[in-house]
């Protein structure tokens, strides 16, 4: 009886160290040896590829994981999921390639150089392509592109998280947070609370989630309209007239979908704004801007992207290079077209987006969980106005009021502090906060992870 159970002992143990070793195999398929025009031994482990969100479909969502540097202990240190919205854009070109990734693209589109405010100095961050048809993201069956909507994002994201755990057990059960920008302001909440919803009546979840930041994000559809346009008249971007227009053109209309009379109201409004940069009123678009303007992905389908689109073209350039694409270990199916910053195809046939992420605010903040919000002041896209208003409508009770923080001795923005909530604004940085002000929101990445109020 004593050796049949030492068999059996021995029978299970063996099978437990050949799922542990087939995990971990899996995962060393993915690291990264070198990125072409990388600089020299940077420190820090790589890993990228795919994981199969619908075996039906043939569903396949790309990833990029970025951990902290070997000096920094990133066997201690949290996970964090960036995700990037459009709908239809790339979390490797915006989040990796020029806003918190550890590299940034010279305009030669094939040397990088390290991001000294890159924020896996602070976490291990998760990049990740969403939805199929976005980046390296592929699938099999093309009505799949034609029907993606936040649903459907949300679900697939996690299936893919649930899979790249058992890929990665190294971060089960260890601190986990998402993050994201612009029309993630809806895919960062509906994951958090799919998420947040599974984990109910799981005393140790592999998943363990802990809160979410956001910037400048899309969150409610009626006040993010009410504070859009009335930044755009306090900033004399339109006329008095065109103010009136938009308050009851698009009164109680959906931002993703406007009614024909908000889009004749909205199209006057980028005719009196004229050739500004929306996403950074005070920002010089780069010399070639009128000839490389391309539809925006942002949170208005309808204006033109006027964002400065060189740093766009250097990521064009590099992740479309097969060596480039080799070393990622992407485009593995010989995807039939070349890789986009932002895709001509999901976002423009977008099926589903509710109105208001505030009903999900709300429960996630009953539950306790982190949530930041922050906005760059300088946006027209997704301004700061809107973002208070929409905060404002929660109603919650006020612990700290609102009070400027600093970066050696320079005001860096404002923030207040809500009961579940905090609230940060970046002075002088448009709608990719990281981009126009990398060590102030490094900062508040840092405040973020570890809860504690921006530098006063």
């Amino acid at each position: 009886m004593g050796q049949s159970r030492f068999i059996v002992f021995h029978f299970v143990l063996l099978l437990c160290s050949t799922c542990f070793s087939s995990s971990f195999g899996d995962q060393n398929l993915d690291k990264i040896i070198e990125l072409p025009g990388q600089p020299k031994n940077v420190g820090f482990n790589q890993y990228s590829g795919y994981v199969t969100v619908n075996e039906q479909a043939g569903r396949a969502l790309f990833y990029w994981l970025t951990e902290a540097p070997s000096n920094r202990t990133p066997e201690k240190r949290p996970l964090v999921l960036w995700l990037n919205g459009g709908p239809g854009c790339s979390s490797v070109a915006y989040g990796a390639g020029e806003e918190i990734g550890p590299f940034r693209i010279r305009p030669d589109g094939k040397t990088l150089y390290l991001n000294p405010y890159a924020w896996n100095n602070l976490a291990n961050i998760l990049f990740l392509e969403s939805p199929a048809g976005v980046g390296f993201s592929y699938t099999n069956t093309t009505s799949d592109l034609y029907t993606a909507g936040d649903n459907r994002t949300a679900e697939d994201s996690y299936v893919f998280l649930v899979k790249w755990f058992e890929r990665f057990p190294q971060y089960k059960y260890r601190e986990f947070y998402i993050a994201g920008e612009s029309y993630a302001g809806h895919y960062v909440p509906q994951l958090s609370q799919i998420v947040y919803e599974r984990n109910k009546g799981v005393e140790n979840p592999v998943i363990n989630f802990k809160g979410f930041l956001v910037g400048n994000a899309v969150t409610d559809d009626y006040h993010d309209f009410v504070g859009t346009f009335e930044y755009w008249w306090t900033h004399g971007l339109i006329s008095d007239s065109t103010y009136k227009r938009l308050r009851v053109a698009c009164d109680l209309g959906s931002s993703t979908h406007p009614s024909l009379e908000c889009m004749n109201a909205l199209r006057v409004a980028e005719v009196e704004q004229g050739n500004i940069d929306p996403y950074s009123i005070f920002t010089q678009p780069c010399k070639d801007a009128a000839t490389l303007r391309q539809n925006m992905r942002g949170h208005y389908p309808w204006m033109s992207r006027a964002y400065d689109p060189c740093t766009e073209r250097y990521s064009a350039m590099y992740f479309n290079r097969p060596e480039v694409q080799k070393a990622l270990h992407a485009n593995v199916t010989g995807i039939p077209y070349p890789w986009q910053t932002c895709s001509e195809i999901v976002g423009n046939y977008w099926a589903d987006a509710p109105l208001s992420m505030l009903p999900i605010y709300k429960e996630l903040i009953a539950a306790g969980l982190k949530i930041w919000v922050y906005s760059g002041d300088t946006d027209a896209v997704v301004p700061v106005t809107a973002t208070r208003y929409s905060i404002d409508a929660l109603k919650l009770p006020t612990v700290t009021n609102w009070y400027p923080w600093y970066d050696n001795k320079k005001v860096g923005g404002w923030s207040q502090v809500y009961q579940g909530l905090t609230l940060v604004t970046v002075t002088g940085a448009g709608h990719e906060v990281p981009l126009h002000r990398p060590r102030q929101a490094f900062i508040l990445f840092r405040s973020f992870l570890e809860n504690k109020p921006l530098p006063s």
